[in-house]
């Protein structure tokens, strides 16, 4: 299923980081029911034995009825810019309508405060059994030894989404492999028969449920939080599939208002609501945004650059894995069916916006012909009185 991080390095860098610079542990407030005390722990991470220190434990007031509190201490230095802290928090909050966000930057004294824009959570993810299309070698041959007591069949029903027992039969048959056979008892060879096999039937494909869209209505909630804008636009995309990986693509475009008019647009990244801030030049996203025609949407756009004006683009993916370029997860590997949707939910989003700027244009040129005639109406009424003696 979807999920924010999948890997679980990123709390222990950080808390490894805060340790090496500071040599202070991590501090932990957690309390799960209103009925329990609140637990009080310092934590610190051996890095020898890669293992957790307990320092502290001991139950704790706290007027919090549920929930959990991290601190870090950790050295650094604050930047500004495109992939400063607060660039990122402000980013954040644009991908998490629910979510309220106060932090306080160095040497500027008043917290900065971002309210919810929802009062409900996202629904959370289902998870699903890998669909065949997707899956590795050496993850079906795991797959089979591990079935100790069933069949090669009935292993595939058990193992994948969408693989009902004709479908299994056609891909044993496909691989020479007797259904009936123990699946442990397989060798290499027919296994990696029945990998490729299974990329010669056709399956559907596997259901959304284990992914969560944030939602046109809450993009454009997250847009309005973060730009002073006057019009605001959001494409979700119908899930698609991707090595039998579902994924939806949204899209997101802020124009005018407070937006600088002769900069090249502000383009966000987000996978899995997380934003992306390094590597624009090598993410797809980037490309799909290169790629779009913006000047059939009434917008300025040199060859092979970003489209020129008051204009933010918010684009998000959400899928069940993410196809990063590298373990950095700094930019979106350029599938061609990730570099479609994203795309055609540009394309959608700019007719949108093409739409509003041309009945603004033609707005415009109606009140600059009624000025102009709203000029000669003293010289066209006193003409008309000398003419008619009125």
């Amino acid at each position: 299923k979807q999920w924010r991080g999948q890997q679980g390095i990123g709390i222990s860098a950080a808390g490894l980081y805060a340790l090496l610079t500071t040599g202070k542990p991590i501090v932990i407030v957690s309390r799960t029911d209103p009925a329990h005390s609140a637990r009080h722990y310092e934590l610190r991470i051996n890095t020898r034995t890669n293992s957790p220190e307990v320092l502290v434990d001991e139950a704790v007031e706290w007027d919090v009825e549920h929930g959990t509190r991290v601190e870090l201490e950790m050295e650094g230095t604050c930047r500004g810019g495109r992939t400063s802290i607060d660039a990122y928090l402000e980013q954040t909050v644009i991908a998490n309508p629910h979510l309220r966000l106060t932090y306080v930057l160095p040497k500027v004294p008043e917290p900065v405060v971002f309210e919810r824009a929802a009062e409900e959570l996202p629904r959370e993810a289902l998870e699903i059994k890998p669909h065949p299309n997707g899956v590795e070698l050496g993850l079906l041959i795991r797959m089979m030894h591990e079935s100790k007591t069933i069949t090669v069949k009935q292993c595939l029903i058990d193992s994948f989404s969408r693989v009902s027992s004709s479908i299994a039969e056609q891909v044993c048959v496909g691989a020479g492999v007797d259904p009936l056979e123990k699946a442990s008892k397989l060798d290499g060879d027919q296994v990696e028969a029945i990998h490729k096999s299974l990329a010669t039937v056709k399956v559907l494909a596997p259901p959304a449920s284990c992914v969560v869209p944030i939602g046109e209505d809450l993009v454009i909630a997250g847009l309005k939080r973060r730009f002073d804008a006057e019009f605001f636009v959001a494409v979700t995309r119908p899930p698609a599939v991707y090595r039998g990986n579902p994924f939806v693509v949204e899209c997101g475009i802020a124009y005018g208002g407070k937006l600088p008019t002769d900069e090249p647009a502000d383009v966000m990244r987000f996978a899995n609501r997380v934003p992306l801030q390094y590597q624009p030049k090598a993410c797809a996203m980037s490309e799909a945004v290169y790629q779009t025609n913006w000047k059939a949407y009434e917008m300025q756009q040199p060859k092979g650059s970003l489209p020129i004006g008051p204009v933010a683009v918010f684009l998000h993916l959400a899928s069940v894995w993410v196809p990063f370029t590298s373990e950095a997860k700094e930019a979106v590997a350029h599938y061609p069916e990730l570099l479609r949707e994203m795309k055609l939910a540009l394309q959608e989003a700019g007719r949108r916006l093409g739409t509003h700027l041309r009945a603004r244009s033609r707005a415009e040129n109606a009140q600059k012909r009624r000025s102009i005639f709203e000029r000669y109406i003293p010289e066209i009424g006193s003409a008309i009185s000398r003419i008619t003696g009125e």
